[in-house]
């Protein structure tokens, strides 16, 4: 099931700030991904989906 990135976080009970963090990155880069300022790359969307629980394929990390 695809999902937005903040979706995926909400769903694992994470706050913006809890999330950044565990992941080695600044709020407003999560911010950034959040918002499709900006798109990680593949190592960084790897761990968001492990973090998150879900797959890189369930997260949309663009504006449909």
């Amino acid at each position: 099931m695809a999902m937005t990135l903040k979706a995926a976080r909400v769903n694992a009970g994470l706050k913006q700030l809890e999330a950044a963090q565990a992941l080695g990155i600044s709020k407003n880069t999560l911010a950034s991904y959040e918002n499709y300022r900006t798109i990680p790359d593949i190592e960084k969307s790897q761990r968001i989906a492990e973090l998150y629980g879900v797959t890189v394929n369930d997260i949309i990390f663009f504006k449909q």
